[in-house]
């Protein structure tokens, strides 16, 4: 019997800057083609897909994503694993449907119900629900551009009862939307605020996509995500899969087997996973030049795996917030070295949490640089600052980069 053989985190490193179109050398041609390195981009805060493809294509402008957004539909916002809002490429939608979302859309449904029995807006909460829904797509079928969920809600009776308003009437009609987007009957169509703030039109699923393919079965759904997610983020463990699927261990362990995942020994002792063909298999090593990169809050690389050590070693405290949001990041060849803000004139300002090297700062002015350009005076918020990224500039423990 041949031996496992070991991933270090130095290959996991080199693996992270080629693989995901991150390292300047290894920027992908389009915006679908670095969702489909990503498997997935995060799409919580609506900025966020335009600054991670910003970093991973080069001459990338906002028109360009939302072309594949809005026009081509090659990529498509859907709500799935842990309940969160992503990007996917479209052929992967069926898999999403039927496993991630399929499991998040029946607690998020006996959650609306319950709640609605408690509020007093109705006896039985799964009827009242089903209600809406079928009340929302008739409104829809004669809405051929969609329509808003400040449009919608006035339209149905449901919503405006005085116990619902008593309620939050906006926030139970956004989440019977998203209830029917987990169940793939609407989509976030066409954003109308621009591409730092979210206002979709919710549209038919048929209507938005032409043809709605089938789900897959849970199964087979969880097998084909399973697959996208080791060719780029393997290897990984098993609690990566949980966390990142949102899963249980038995669907990870099936998914694993049916798609003949081979072990792996990682740094540390652990058992990692890659693809049954991944060419670490045959001894294959990674060779990246020296990359810096620049990455919004919550993208993908940074919170593709559960376990982050070998790319944030102790850092996580400062560079994400008590809930387990990632801010900004800052990279050197495969390590998490800071964060990122922006001047009051939109400037990008690198605040290192560790000594850089005069190569790595002069890699990261470069990128500063670039981003700078490309958001041309565009000043990005969120939600989800980081204490680095929250601190005053005086209190940054090593000095400030900028182009």
């Amino acid at each position: 019997m041949s031996a496992v053989p070991l991933v270090d985190d130095a290959e996991r490193r080199a693996r992270t800057g080629r693989r995901h179109g991150i390292a300047p050398a290894h920027r992908l041609p389009d915006a679908v083609a670095a969702v489909r390195a990503m498997t997935v981009l995060h799409a919580t805060e609506p900025a966020t897909v335009h600054l991670s493809l910003h970093a991973r294509v080069d001459g990338l402008t906002n028109a360009d994503v939302d072309h594949e957004l809005e026009t081509t539909r090659a990529l498509v916002k859907q709500l799935a694993m842990r309940r969160t809002l992503f990007v996917f490429p479209r052929d992967l939608l069926p898999a999403a449907w039927g496993s991630a979302s399929a499991r998040v859309l029946a607690a998020e449904r006996n959650r609306i119900a319950k709640e609605v029995v408690a509020l007093g807006i109705a006896a039985d909460g799964h009827a009242w629900l089903d209600r809406v829904r079928a009340r929302v797509l008739d409104l829809l079928a004669e809405a051929p551009e969609g329509l808003t969920a400040v449009e919608l809600r006035p339209l149905v009776p449901e919503l405006a009862t005085p116990e619902v308003l008593e309620a939050g009437a906006g926030q139970l009609a956004s989440r019977v939307l998203t209830n029917l987007g987990l169940s793939a009957h609407l989509v976030r169509g066409v954003n109308t605020q621009h591409w730092r703030l979210s206002r979709p039109r919710w549209t038919l699923m048929d209507r938005w996509l032409g043809e709605v393919p089938a789900p897959t079965d849970e199964a087979a759904g969880y097998a084909v995500l399973v697959d996208r997610w080791l060719r780029t983020f393997g290897p990984g463990t098993e609690a990566d899969l949980v966390w990142w699927l949102g899963a249980t261990k038995g669907a990870v362990r099936r998914a694993l087997a049916d798609v003949a995942a081979a072990p792996v020994a990682l740094e540390g002792g652990a058992t990692g996973w890659v693809a049954a063909d991944d060419p670490v298999l045959a001894g294959e090593r990674t060779e990246v030049a020296p990359w810096a990169a620049l990455l919004p809050v919550l993208d993908p690389t940074v919170m593709g795996w559960r376990e982050r050590d070998f790319h944030l070693g102790a850092h996580q405290p400062v560079l994400f917030d008590r809930n387990g949001n990632a801010g900004t990041t800052a990279w050197w060849d495969g390590r998490v070295v800071g964060c990122w803000t922006q001047d009051p004139d939109g400037a990008v300002a690198v605040r290192p949490v560790v000594p850089l090297p005069p190569e790595a700062a002069a890699a990261l002015r470069v990128e500063a640089a670039r981003l700078t350009t490309w958001l041309a005076g565009q000043r990005v918020g969120t939600v989800y600052p980081s204490p680095a990224m929250r601190a005053d500039e005086a209190d940054c423990p090593y000095p400030v980069l900028r182009a």
